[in-house]
């Protein structure tokens, strides 16, 4: 039997960037495959939120900002390890810009993350210092939304991230997996799908959908 949907169902399209899609500074390979799915997708939905990797030209995570350090290079930071990335979604360019041609005339909320120099953010609930919210726990609740499905890039980090907090915030999360790409860096795919499992993630896929 299929999932049936419902009116406090709610679909969160994570990160669907054109610095995350081929040709991109830091593309998730086929990541243009998901595009016209995730659309697919929102039109059986009756609410949507989007995120938005948001960063000003001197943030914290860029390597082009720590002299000497190249992407993919680490650093300690007050709230952690950070990885240093080429530069990406910088605010206002076309690489932060939302897929070409993507349409999604329902949604309803664009959470921008990662526009504080000081702190990188990966999860669509909180920022990487596990302190600063985006806002988006307390808009679905008072929106009386329980149930979240996942959609987007890159699996084993923003949408890994996203879906973690949202279980920690008391939600529901489902993650639709063939309407997502993932980096898998040295098996980070795989170590991904297990922490959301242990989290009590569903994985599922677009046809489970009633």
């Amino acid at each position: 039997m299929g999932i049936e949907l419902h009116a406090d169902d709610v679909l969160v399209v994570v990160d669907l960037q054109n610095d995350f899609l081929p040709g991109g500074s830091l593309a998730v390979a086929g990541g243009n495959e998901i595009v016209a799915p995730i659309e697919q997708l929102a039109a059986r939905f009756t609410n949507v939120v989007m995120t938005q990797d948001w960063h000003p030209a001197d943030h914290v995570s860029f390597a082009s900002n720590h002299p000497g350090k190249a992407p993919f290079e680490t650093i300690e930071l007050a709230y952690g390890t950070q990885v240093l990335w080429p530069d990406h979604c910088i605010i206002g360019s076309k690489g932060a810009e939302f897929a070409p041609g993507l349409r999604l005339p329902g949604a309803q909320l664009i959470i921008r993350k990662g526009y504080h120099p000081a702190v990188d953010s990966y999860s669509g609930f909180r920022e990487a210092d596990r302190q600063t919210a985006t806002g988006l726990a307390g808009y679905l609740r008072e929106r009386r939304l329980r149930r979240l499905f996942l959609a987007g890039l890159a699996t084993d980090f923003c949408v890994l991230w996203t879906a973690l907090d949202g279980r920690s915030a008391g939600f529901d999360v489902l993650v639709i997996e063939d309407a997502c790409r993932g980096i898998d860096n040295a098996g980070s795919l795989a170590r991904a799908w297990d922490e959301m499992a242990a989290a009590g993630v569903e994985r599922i896929r677009a046809h489970d959908l009633a």
